[in-house]
């Protein structure tokens, strides 16, 4: 049985060298960070030279690179504490943002007085920027957007440097989910309105457990976790250094070989699209994901032609063929509930269908999307 691998939306494989790396720093620079002796200022460098690298790739100062356990905290710090510190009174954001900052918002309204307003979404996916300028007008107290600058489902990608300049426009704090977007986008914030990112390395070939916030100086922000002095007094608690070396690996791995990476996954997912439409009648591709000139080259979204009885052993089936990919988003995949994303986007027609997520890294083989297509041809004729 051939095994494929098209889930890397959800993780994605690490690379040897990050593995490398990790395994040298965990062998020979083990002291604790904080420590003053030479064990611990060896291991505090491998720290701070990544804070920096991190930050030359952003275009960003490096203390404003400050370490997480991923993206889901990184949103969290920024969601909670902008409406704590920073007397945050209204939030706006969409449907389709990732749970980590719709559930941080829904908790965050059921304990205090702020306001939530949602933007409207289009059809394909983006944003209705006309309502978001109405939403911020209107508004008269400090107001916090959030939007996520790649959709994780769909692919759909946010015309940042627009909100950004309307953020600024209306004297509203931007944040930005950047989880699938960090590592496979050029992305330089020093021209763009954004005051706080999330980004998680095992997105880009790294770690699982390890990412960071990018946190606008002078935010005037407070910590979540309490417990020391470690980066800049945001996150109390001993750094993972092998975590952070790793994803510092990963990261420059990814930008150094980032236009032909690109290139390469671009045309497998275009060869994907054309295999599916011209082996599957009635295949549908979700949002504009199909388009590479509105979406994401790392992923598509299927909306295929199967009946409501065979929909639910589809993926089953698929993973009995060996091959991995996503109901929706991997975090929903052991969920009974539908994804919220394609709920806003989707006629109730389309929903009673199975929608399915490819998504594609380097390690991705055109002969595995024959596979692919050969399986979903079988199964949806038989």
């Amino acid at each position: 049985m051939q095994k494929v691998y098209f889930d890397s939306a959800a993780t994605t494989q690490v690379r040897p060298e990050v593995i490398d790396k990790m395994a040298l720093v965990l062998k020979e620079d083990y002291g604790n960070p904080s420590s003053t002796h030479g064990f611990g200022r060896s291991a505090k460098n491998h720290i701070e030279q990544a804070r920096k690298n991190i930050a030359k790739y952003l275009g960003v100062k490096a203390s404003e690179i400050i370490f997480t356990s991923g993206g889901t905290e990184a949103d969290n710090l920024a969601l909670n504490s902008a409406v704590r510190d920073l007397e945050v009174q209204h939030i706006i954001t969409s449907k389709i943002e990732h749970h980590a900052v719709l559930h941080t918002v829904q908790e965050i309204q059921s304990h205090t007085n702020i306001s939530v307003s949602y933007v409207n979404i289009n059809k394909d996916g983006s944003i209705d920027y006309s309502h978001l300028e109405k939403l911020l007008k209107e508004t008269p107290e400090k107001t916090l957007v959030s939007l996520m600058h790649v959709n994780n489902e769909v692919g759909t990608i946010l015309d940042i440097q627009k909100v950004g300049d309307l953020c600024k426009q209306y004297e509203a704090l931007f944040h930005s989910d950047m989880v699938q977007s960090i590592g496979h986008l050029d992305v330089n914030l020093s021209g763009l309105h954004v005051d706080f990112t999330a980004v998680s390395a095992h997105k880009f070939h790294g770690p699982k457990g390890v990412g960071f916030a990018y946190i606008k100086k002078n935010s005037g922000l407070k910590p979540l976790i309490y417990g020391g002095e470690q980066e800049r007094g945001y996150r109390g608690g001993t750094e993972g250094v092998h975590n952070i070396a790793g994803m510092d690996e990963a990261l420059r791995l990814a930008y150094e070989n980032l236009e032909e990476e690109k290139t390469y996954i671009s045309n497998l997912k275009q060869y994907f699209v054309d295999q599916l439409r011209q082996n599957i009648d009635g295949v549908k591709f979700n949002a504009n994901c199909c388009d590479l000139g509105h979406s994401t080259y790392t992923l598509i979204n299927v909306c295929l032609p199967i009946s409501q009885e065979k929909a639910g052993i589809l993926l089953f089936q698929l993973d009995i063929k060996g091959i991995a990919c996503s109901k929706g988003s991997a975090c929903q995949s052991g969920s009974s509930k539908g994804s919220h994303v394609l709920a806003e986007i989707l006629s109730e027609e389309d929903m009673l269908k199975p929608s399915v997520r490819f998504s594609f890294s380097k390690y991705n083989t055109k002969g595995e999307v024959d596979y692919v297509v050969e399986v979903l041809k079988e199964f949806i004729e038989n």
